[in-house]
């Protein structure tokens, strides 16, 4: 899996790995978890792509209850029995 770099509130960076990605109307969500290792559960996130600057991607956390449900049920349909996504 694929990881990626979020800043937290104190700045640090969060690894999180891609699992899956998307496009909604026109809009780019990936789905990603705190850890690359398969068999062991982890926490999800979706997140939507907010802007392009050159090479750097700008993501957020999807927080919307209607649009993180639209996005959810297309990602469960898209990894399937790979992951048991709870909403």
């Amino acid at each position: 899996m694929e990881p990626i770099y979020l800043p937290d509130e104190d700045g640090n960076q969060i690894k999180l790995f891609v699992v899956e990605e998307t496009q909604l109307s026109g809009i780019k969500y990936l789905l990603v978890c705190e850890s690359d290792n398969e068999e062991e559960d982890s926490d999800a996130y979706i997140l939507k792509e907010v802007s392009v600057e050159g090479d750097d991607v700008v993501y957020e956390f999807v927080e919307d209850d209607v649009e993180f449900d639209a996005v959810a049920k297309l990602f469960d349909e898209l990894v399937g029995d790979e992951a048991d996504l709870e909403m």
